[in-house]
This record gives structure tokens, sequence and C-alpha cells, in this order.
């Protein structure tokens, strides 16, 4: 059993509420003042800090085992907590001693969020501000981190436990967990009111078309629509805003090629979960302290295409491989995947030729633009709306050049204007627009039937 199951299973044993309550509004939240005038929190505080001050040491001693380190830093908080004159209940002792060990050797307030399933994102912006995303909407918690060294010492373990570090010469990291979490830190001088902490949670296993439609992230006449898509080759570009959902809908697209092609996944960090076999998946890394060994998106890109993939799956462009991954596209890899951050179809367009121009190569606009509309037929955008749900709410074709500019058609739309219901849920869908797609040729050439057999919902 490793450490953090020690821990958590002790935590289930003292059956503590506070440890297993759920994040709350910031309406009537607890202050720091009154946390700190209760005198279990004020013990709870003191030895995390006397505990730390005697042995603090020894969590960088590569020497112990973890269950070494549990055993000397456990005998040292029973003592502590034994000796304070507050008379406490068995069950609440475990509960403290537990609660302290965590603070000291785990990841203090923030560990019940990252076992809890239903929350999706973590956020940290000071000691005494942590607020958590769950079904879509941010909840502000009770719970606070001891000091500024405290967070600090998370942050640390957090990042040394993934093989990085963060420091004054690296005061900014973005890591990946073991369990596929992504994870942000920044720390001062760049972080002016002191250090910061994100963690975005994801799922453990792809979300099925069906779990996307009850979601009512897509309809059953749009996975049809998707479905034939991917299994035709046309080439996507899944955007959205930050947490909109793009990784979701993507690794839904993924589950449609066929067994039979070979795909490379190339990420930035690994967050797409796809059930294929004949799958090989890269990541890039950045560079080490001394400034070397850094290999990007686009290395990878290019790398890709010496391995004869079918297709090639970018998790996210942003940079200069946009040109890479657009000429993969226009080389024979068509039916290729991608996301990319924007605000809408058109704003894909517009990002994707600011990326090509980052490569350097000086090409002219209208020759940046023919390779965009060669390249890519279908812009799907999904984005996170008011009442919490991710949505896809517009799908585009890229239906090639009209003069200088690149010309879109809108085959679904959201339906607006259908309100909301007793509980103030979007009742709308993305719902289609009637017009018949440019590449249904592209789909008959590859046995897919026609699309204008596309049910209604």
């Amino acid at each position: 059993m490793t450490l953090g199951e020690r821990l958590r299973e002790a935590e289930r044993a003292g059956a503590s509420s506070s440890v297993a309550r759920l994040a709350r509004p910031a309406v009537g939240r607890t202050t720091p003042a009154a946390l700190a005038a209760d005198p279990v929190s004020r013990l709870r505080n003191r030895a995390h800090e006397e505990v730390y001050k005697r042995f603090g040491h020894k969590l960088g001693d590569a020497a112990m085992s973890p269950d070494q380190l549990h055993r000397v830093f456990r005998a040292e908080v029973e003592r502590y907590v034994d000796e304070s004159d507050i008379p406490l209940a068995p069950a609440e002792r475990e509960r403290l001693i537990t609660g302290v060990l965590e603070d000291l050797i785990g990841y203090g307030p923030i560990r019940q969020y990252l076992d809890d399933p239903e929350v999706t994102e973590i956020m940290v912006n000071s000691t005494d501000s942590i607020y958590i995303e769950r079904a879509g909407c941010l909840h502000e918690t009770d719970d606070h981190f001891a000091s500024v060294d405290h967070l600090r010492r998370v942050i640390d373990r957090i990042v040394s436990d993934v093989g990085r570090r963060v420091d004054e010469l690296s005061p900014m990291v973005d890591a990946r967990l073991a369990d596929g979490s992504r994870v942000n830190a920044i720390i001062p001088p760049l972080a002016v009111d002191g250090p910061a902490l994100t963690i975005r949670k994801f799922l453990a296993t792809m979300m099925s078309a069906d779990e996307l439609c009850a979601a009512r992230t897509v309809t059953p006449s749009l996975v049809e629509f998707l479905e034939r898509c991917v299994r035709g080759r046309v080439s996507i570009v899944v955007s959205g805003g930050t947490g909109s959902g793009k990784t979701t809908l993507l690794n839904m697209l993924s589950s449609f090629i066929p067994a039979n092609e070979r795909l490379v996944t190339i990420e930035d960090s690994v967050e797409l979960k796809l059930r294929h076999r004949h799958l090989i998946r890269l990541e890039s890394r950045p560079s080490n302290i001394e400034g070397r060994g850094e290999v990007t998106i686009r290395d990878l890109v290019r790398n890709a295409l010496r391995m004869r993939p079918d297709r090639i799956i970018v998790g996210e462009v942003r940079g200069a491989e946009a040109l890479d991954m657009l000429q993969a596209m226009n080389t024979g890899h068509d039916g290729s995947l991608t996301t990319l951050h924007a605000n809408s179809p058109h704003d894909v367009l517009n990002r994707l030729e600011t990326m090509v121009l980052m490569a350097g190569l000086e090409l002219p606009l209208t020759a940046v633009r023919d390779q965009i509309a060669s390249a890519v037929d279908l812009i799907v955008h999904v984005a996170r709306l008011s009442d919490g749900s991710r949505r896809v709410i517009q799908v585009t074709e890229v239906d090639g050049m009209d003069g200088s500019a690149i010309r879109l058609n809108d085959l679904y739309t959201f339906d607006f204007e259908a309100g909301t219901d007793e509980h103030g849920h979007l009742v709308g869908s993305a719902r289609p627009t009637g017009v018949e797609p440019g590449f249904s040729h592209t789909l008959a050439v590859h046995g897919v039937r026609a699309l204008a057999e596309t049910p209604g919902d």
C-alpha cells in the first residue's frame, strides 16, 4: 500500500465530515480568522510547523522509504498531539493526526479534491483562497493552507513527484501528474501576491458518444454526422475556449477511426485516451535546467511523418507546428484531427494564419490561406455555456477559397432561442442548417454513404 493510500485509508477510518465535506459557495464561508480561533485548528497548525522544523529535512532523504517516512512523522505528530492540553476523542485525535500528516508529507487541503471524481479543476489563488470546479460551476471552499511556506512545500512536492522543479530561477512550471491531471504552478517574483497552483483533472476513462449525448454535449444526429466524417477521412479541427471540452470531444471522434489504421498522437501533455490498438503516443519535452534537451510539438510532427501514420492527431496546435500539421493533412494524412483555442470558427482561421506565419517562412498570406482551405475540411466549435454545460454550438465546413478569402458554411448551429427549463438549463441543441457540405464526394470515395441520409433527432 502506498503512502497516499495509507493516508486516505486513515481519513476514511476517521469518518471526518470536515475532511469529506463538499465545496460550498462563498456565502457564509468560514474566514481564516475564525479558523485560527478554533483550538483544534490552532493545534493542527502548531503541530504542522513544529514537526516540520524538527524533521522537515528528512523529506528530501532519498534513503528513507515512504513507509519509513510515514512512521517517523506519525510518531512525532502523535507525541506532539498527546502532549497538548486539548482533550480529544479517539476519532477526533485520529482525524487530527491524519490531517497533519497530509499537510506534512501529502498534498494538504487539496488532497480531498484530487480524490473527488466530481471535481474537474482545483485553483489555489493564495493560502486562504481555494476554488474548485464541479459540474461546470466554480465554488470557493472553506479550506486553506497553514502558511505560504506550506503552500510552497505542497507545490514542490507535486512537481518533484513528476521530475520537475520550481524555484526563483524557474518560477513557473507546467507538468502532468501520474493520473493525467495537468498542473501549472507559478511563484514569486512572477506571481506578485504569492504562489498560485492550478490543477486540471481529466476523466480516467473516455466518455462515449452515448454519454456525451446524455450530457447534451452533442445530439444523436450530430454524432451520426461526425462519425461519417471521421470514417470518410475528413480533416477536423475541434475549437473552443479553455475548459470547454475540446479534448473530451476529440477522444470521442477518435473512437470512430477504423481499427486497421495506424495513428500517431502528439501532445504537449498527454491527455488523450484513445481506445485504439494501432497507436503510438508522443509527448513533447521542455528543456532542462541548463536549457538543453527541448523537444517541441513541431519536432514531433515532423518525426511523425516518418512513422508511416494513416492519421496524425495533435492534442493542441498552438505555434509554428501548425504549418507542419497543415502540410501533413495535404500530403496523404487526410482525416487527421487536432484542437485549437478559439472563440469561433472564423477565429480558427485567423489563429491558423498567425501560427503558420510564426514558422518564419515569409509565405504570402494568400498562400497560407490556400494551404488552410486545402487542409482543413471541418471545424467543430464547442463552448461552456452559462448553465455550466459544455455543448457543440457550431459545425462549420471550410469550403475552399472565395477570391482571397476562405469560404465557410455553417452545417450545424446552436438554437439559443429555445430558452431554459425550470432548472435554468439551456434546452437548445445544435441543429442542422440544411446546407449540403462540399466534401460529400470525399466520403463516397471512402465508402461512406451520403450525409443527406442523416436522421433527425
